[in-house]
């Protein structure tokens, strides 16, 4: 065990899942001399884009023996759910941040392993509170404002959020009589409200170990503070209930506007006949035993427009404020899954054949819904697809997935009666399938004219289907 004159010290690198290179926080620490040598484990950064994570699943109980490899939890990162993987060996004295946790930044401690097995009940079980941000200490006491100040007598947390903090000054209520559900013995909103619903009493003027929750108003503005409870009637805070978010959604909600604010979108649209994919499909189908969804199609058309029309498949450079041509054409392909939408990648779209597409977007579509996404099948990316086709919507605008510049929006199929003409040269009406697409394209790079010759390229695919197979 490593000792060192500061209270912790960073000492090493993790290996991630599947091989990737990641910063993983190890952290060696001495609390007290009268405490074992162990080791403090941080939240590990198991993609390049993660900042905090939340904890799934605790594969190891305390107590348990660890081999280097073994699985110690699993944590929903911003893109999946990754497994944490242990570099040393050891036993698991203490977790730290229970199965459920939300929000823990990264390299925040999670978890204490022992050397020896004799040695895990050594640690104490209020270890935790030694690791707690001191500048919690508003539980006790919080300043609203210069003329509002509420104490807090002895409670049943150790932490509180601001909005739990705000109903327990509008109710006037006492403190102590709250519990926590949070992690970490924080003070949800939540607790409040279930409080408030079952009777809570508020704590009065008479209490002499708080200062009155509302100043005299002859000295002090009215503050939303101050009103009392008529004025703030009970079912107003019971209206609605809030929705824990997942980490992934809060990085899309992030990024989508983030992507809607900084990038001018620039919107085209054509409808493009379907009939000749169709029966080209069957075609595969009943002849090669070959099958293959429209999607797949789609997909290997665009890949052939965007080496058709190189200019297109480009990505922004925010730090040379100019566009970049890629040297490959990498599809993204929109999927949807319980936690948000991810968006994996088929490299090389435009080498591949139809089939080879087809097992590689049912392979990543199923890694992503159950979360088993590897960082280099989902960072990257040259242009997206995002396909509703098989839902009951025609046609719609996605957003920009930067730093790209194009995705493209495919709607359903629909029967439409339109002249044809025939074979003999007679216009008559007929009854076609037409689908509409959608490009949004980073008008930054792209004008009107670029768009419609990469739409136009896109089209010839779909009258030729055969050329896919060239």
């Amino acid at each position: 065990m490593i000792h060192s004159p500061l209270p912790f010290e960073l000492i090493g690198k993790s290996i991630g899942p599947h091989g990737a290179n990641l910063n993983t926080s190890y952290l060696i620490i001495f609390i007290d001399a009268g405490l074992p040598s162990h080791m403090l484990l941080g939240m590990p950064a198991l993609s390049p884009t993660m900042n905090q994570g939340n904890i799934a699943r605790w594969r190891k109980n305390e107590g348990d023996k660890i081999e280097v490899g073994d699985v110690l939890c699993e944590i929903e990162t911003d893109k999946a759910t990754l497994e944490f993987e242990s570099l040393e060996e050891g036993f698991l004295a203490k977790i730290l941040a229970p199965e459920g946790s939300k929000d823990v930044l990264v390299g925040q401690p999670i978890a204490i392993t022992v050397e020896n097995p004799d040695d895990v009940k050594s640690i104490p079980a209020d270890i935790c509170k030694g690791f707690e941000d001191k500048g919690e200490e508003s539980t006790k006491e919080w300043t609203d404002s210069a003329e509002h100040k509420v104490s807090i007598p002895k409670a049943n947390f150790s932490r509180i959020s601001p909005s739990a903090k705000l109903l327990i000054a509008q109710h006037g209520l006492e403190p102590s009589s709250l519990w926590a559900s949070g992690p970490h013995g924080t003070l949800l909103k939540g607790d409040v409200l279930a409080a408030i619903k079952s009777g809570v009493q508020s704590t009065g003027a008479h209490k002499s170990d708080q200062e009155p929750v509302a100043a005299s108003t002859s000295t002090l503005k009215p503050t939303v503070h101050q009103l009392s409870q008529s004025a703030v009637p009970l079912h107003d805070t019971d209206t609605h209930e809030d929705f824990p978010n997942s980490q992934i959604r809060k990085v899309i909600a992030k990024r989508l506007l983030e992507s809607k604010q900084h990038i001018p979108h620039l919107y085209l649209s054509s409808d493009v006949i379907l009939d000749p994919l169709l029966a080209f499909r069957k075609e595969l189908k009943e002849q090669y035993n070959v099958k293959v969804s429209v999607n797949d199609i789609v997909i290997k058309a665009v890949a052939l427009a965007l080496r058709n029309v190189p200019e297109v498949n480009v990505c922004w450079n925010d730090e040379k404020g100019e566009p970049a041509l890629c040297d490959s054409i990498d599809i993204s392909v929109a999927v949807a899954t319980e936690k948000g939408l991810m968006t994996p990648i088929i490299r090389n779209a435009d080498q591949k054949s139809l089939t080879a597409i087809s097992l590689e977007v049912k392979e990543l579509a199923e890694n992503a819904r159950g979360g088993k996404l590897k960082p280099d099948q989902y960072q990257g990316g040259t242009f997206s697809i995002s396909n509703l086709g098989m839902f009951p919507v025609d046609h719609f605008c996605a957003i920009i997935n930067p730093p790209q510049a194009c995705i493209l929006a495919v709607g359903q199929g629909n029967k439409v009666v339109e002249p044809v003409i025939g074979i003999d040269g007679v216009e008559k009406p007929a009854v076609i399938t037409k689908m509409s697409l959608k490009l949004s394209a980073d008008h930054r790079i792209f004008d009107g004219q670029l768009g419609s010759k990469f739409l136009s390229a896109l089209a010839s695919n779909f009258s030729d289907i055969r050329r896919l197979l060239l």
